[in-house]
């Protein structure tokens, strides 16, 4: 059997938010952002250890005011975040090393993710080496001039996805990924881009919209409202 673990990257700062806690510690319901997140990811069978990426700073703070207010059953490994977000995925690569067959990579601040779908992308990663979670745009899009502001085009949506987390790959997929950026001062959006930027093939595993990225106060705010449905 496959030994999967998973990195929960925590390491944002909210500043569009004016806040003075970071986002991933901001209360939604019962719990914080964060707490949500982990306790989707101790559910899922599949995942052995997690390893959660967060700036050094925040470790006393995450280990008393986070983890031990709920109950994990998974082991969990806190690792210091680096500059980027791209570097906190790899810092939680090396801290992995070579102990496991595939990583699964989540946006700490993507709480309402389910559990099943995580266990969905780390099955077809185990059949493709990689998958992520998309969603279909559903807005019109259009490309403009940057210095008038005037409509260059209207682009087709068809065959157009929104990326989400989690991503899923073959650990030394990942790993090679990342080296070769780290080389080539490849810099990506994400880690499929990584992947992509080596020839990599990459399954796409229909998301869900209400697994949102919790950036702005807006985004808080409909946080709220998902989190209020499931506490009931």
């Amino acid at each position: 059997m496959s030994k999967v673990s998973a990195i929960i990257v925590a390491g944002g700062k909210g500043l569009r938010m004016g806040s003075d806690k970071k986002k991933q510690y901001l209360e939604i319901g019962k719990y914080p952002i964060l707490s949500y997140t982990l306790l989707k990811f101790n559910k899922c069978k599949s995942i052995e250890r997690i390893f959660l990426v967060i700036p050094k700073e925040d470790f006393e703070y995450c280990l008393n005011d986070i983890i031990s207010r709920i109950k994990l059953s998974k082991k969990i490994k806190i690792v210091k975040g680096g500059e980027t977000r791209q570097e906190s995925v790899y810092n939680g690569l090396m801290a992995i090393k070579d102990e496991c067959d595939y990583v699964v990579v989540h946006d700490g601040v993507r709480p309402f993710v389910r559990s099943k779908d995580v266990e969905d992308c780390i099955l077809a990663a185990t059949q493709h080496r990689s998958a992520i979670l998309a969603v279909p745009l559903e807005s019109t899009l259009k490309e403009i001039d940057p210095d008038q502001n005037n409509i260059i085009k209207t682009i087709g949506r068809k065959n157009l996805y929104a990326a989400q987390t989690p991503q899923v790959f073959e650990y030394k997929l990942l790993k090679e990924a990342h080296d070769v950026a780290i080389e080539k001062q490849f810099k990506g959006t994400d880690d499929a881009s990584l992947v992509e930027n080596i020839g990599g093939d990459i399954k796409v595993i229909a998301g869900r919209s209400t697994n949102i990225k919790i950036t702005t106060n807006a985004d808080l705010i409909l946080a709220t409202a998902i989190a209020n449905l499931e506490d009931k």
